[in-house]
């Protein structure tokens, strides 16, 4: 238990803060596909792959005071950013996080916009698929966001090189 929850102060600690829920489902979710060992379970939802378990462990971990949430008000809605309290590093320095690169791929994931990430993240829910069928399925199920080949491609792209960063291992 204490380690799926110092992985995730970990990522985000590795980050110094992660703005959005969206994003921060997103970076976990492509973390975890590109092979550091986080353990939350995640479906296909409204912006792509999302995990309840993630979301409550995040409640948790604010709850417990490890990790600071500050609403903002932006435009018309909220956003939740975090980032890890004091109680948080402290907690790290017990426990320690065997992740040897993934502060460099999530730093770089942090820097990407969240409509971006839920097309990574997409492309990632659906690597079964051979190429063309994932790109039916992000024009069927994110019509909305409009996607063009190019980004798709440039989603790929992204994909590989993460996983070459992650491979350094």
């Amino acid at each position: 238990m204490f380690k799926d929850h110092a992985n995730i102060i970990n990522a985000i600690s590795s980050v110094g803060e992660i703005a959005g829920r969206k994003k921060l489902q997103k970076m976990i979710y492509i973390a975890k596909k590109i092979s550091f060992p986080f353990q939350e379970k995640f479906q296909f939802h409204f912006y792509g792959p999302y995990s309840e378990e993630l979301t409550l462990r995040i409640e948790e971990l604010c709850d417990m005071g490890y990790l600071n949430e500050v609403k903002e008000k932006k435009g018309g809605y909220h956003q939740y950013c975090y980032s890890t309290s004091k109680a948080g590093a402290d907690f790290l320095e017990l426990y320690k996080v065997d992740m040897p690169l993934v502060e460099e791929c999530l730093q770089d994931m942090n820097n990407q916009n969240a409509r971006f990430l839920e097309l990574v993240s997409t492309v990632l829910y659906f690597d079964e698929l051979e190429k063309e069928e994932v790109i039916e399925k992000i024009h069927t199920l994110k019509s909305k966001q409009k996607y063009t080949l190019e980004e798709i491609d440039e989603a790929y792209n992204y994909i590989n090189q993460l996983m070459k960063k992650a491979q350094l291992q």
